[in-house]
């Protein structure tokens, strides 16, 4: 029952491989994903429109320098009666609608550089928003070209297992045959029947990991992974010569370190902020008022005004000195983390660096693990079927290790291409411009 079912398993999988070969129309490139991922991503559409709520900013800022105009305008009704005068005689009644218009214009002199800091920090806050959306940029680039290139890795050691199953299922085959014309014995054929055995369980594995990795695919590019997907490396990557430029790139472009200096930046101007509010401030105000039936002896009443203003504050209850410590504090931390932060860009940019160069070594290596594994099977298992002195369990280990080398092989792809992209990330040069 259990044999019946793996082969149904592999029979679906045989026609799935077919139709890819006649269908390739379907298939897209790992760039078409990092983009549909790009357009799909809430966090990344989150960021975005972050972005544009922090660069109001500039604007808010830039209106502490601009005049201040207001317009006011009010209708009073009264109407008075039963007035009487000293002598309680009756007076006539009186009904009086009076009307009220106002222009005022406030200018802010001088505000002890509290609008120039913030000015300076708003244009700083933009620029590290726009950090902090390329660092999630690159986290959903960096996410689709892993998920792309490791289904690529899964599906091909799916198929690396099914063709052990089906090669080990001629083998028993062969076996049986042989061990009735008495060729090999009976523990031979028990040799060939376990190791088919554990190359059911290792397809079932492999499959299990295959399905995993096409969830992890439509979980990260948002769409359904598809039936065909090409072993392709049509992505630039755009790599430094060596560690020393690498550790440069970082330190200039690395988006966590930028977001960090940043920080430190902003932090400056917060304590230039809190400093102004203790320093005087000078304001102008200009202000023309008219009022029509104001009074019962004044008909039409128009008032212009221009005064100045100075005020310096001194204490608020320990308010304001409070809020510099505070500033001073919030600087400090900022400074601090900046340099954990610089020495964190520095380790994982020489650790992407060693990643890259090992992984480029294994790739190398697999590569001619599996050249070799391939030859030795190969002879070996000649050498078994014209009855040499090869045993059946030689010929399972070579066939065994051929199979381990090519999943080790398609495993050193993965990582040495994902290690390429790990480095741009790291160096901060990881972006859909520059992929192309």
């Amino acid at each position: 029952m259990e044999l019946n079912f793996i082969k149904m398993r592999k029979t679906i999988i045989i026609i799935i491989t077919f139709f890819s070969f006649i269908n390739k129309s379907y298939a897209n490139g790992i760039y078409f994903y990092i983009e549909t991922a790009f357009e799909n991503n809430p966090k990344l559409k989150a960021e975005r429109e972050n972005l544009k709520s922090i660069k109001e900013n500039i604007n808010i800022s830039r209106s502490e320098f601009l005049p201040s105009v207001t317009v006011t305008g009010s209708q009073d009704s009264k109407h008075s009666t039963k007035r009487t005068d000293q002598t309680g005689s009756k007076l006539s009644d009186i009904s009086r609608n009076t009307t009220k218009r106002s222009l005022s214009v406030d200018q802010k002199i001088f505000q002890g550089f509290e609008g120039l800091n913030s000015m300076k920090k708003s244009k700083l806050e933009v620029e590290q928003a726009n950090f902090k959306l390329r660092k999630i940029e690159q986290e959903i680039i960096l996410e689709s070209i892993s998920a792309y290139y490791d289904l690529i890795y899964k599906t091909k050691k799916r198929d690396f297992n099914f063709a052990n199953v089906d090669l080990l299922e001629r083998q028993v085959e062969s076996a049986r045959a042989r061990l009735q014309r008495g060729e090999i014995t009976l523990a031979d054929l028990a040799q060939s029947e376990s190791s088919l055995a554990g190359a059911n369980a290792d397809f079932i594995e492999a499959e299990n990991e295959f399905l995993s990795s096409e969830t992890d695919f439509e979980r990260v590019i948002r769409v359904s992974a598809p039936k065909i997907i090409e072993d392709e490396s049509s992505l630039k990557a755009n790599l430094p010569k060596n560690l020393e430029e690498a550790l440069k790139l970082s330190e200039k472009n690395n988006p966590d370190l930028m977001i960090a200096k940043l920080s430190s930046e902003i932090s400056k101007r917060e304590v230039n902020i809190e400093r102004a509010k203790l320093s005087p401030s000078a304001s102008l105000n200009y202000s023309l008022s008219k009022s029509e039936d104001f009074s019962s002896t004044v008909d039409d009443i128009e008032e212009e005004s221009v005064k100045a203003t100075v005020t310096w504050p001194i204490i608020k209850g320990g308010e304001n000195y409070a809020s510099l410590k505070k500033s001073k504090f919030k600087r400090e931390k900022n400074d601090l983390i900046l340099q954990d932060t610089a020495n964190l860009v520095k380790s994982s940019t020489t650790n992407a660096w060693s990643l890259y160069q090992s992984a480029e070594s294994v790739l190398k290596a697999t590569e001619s693990q599996v050249k070799a594994a391939e030859i030795a099977n190969e002879g070996i298992t000649l050498e078994y079927e014209s009855g040499n002195t090869r045993t059946t369990l030689e010929v399972i280990q070579s066939r065994s290790e051929l199979l381990n080398a090519q999943i080790n092989n398609a495993k050193a792809e993965r990582d040495f291409i994902t290690s390429k992209f790990k480095l741009m990330s790291s160096v901060g040069g990881l972006s859909l411009t520059n992929l192309k």
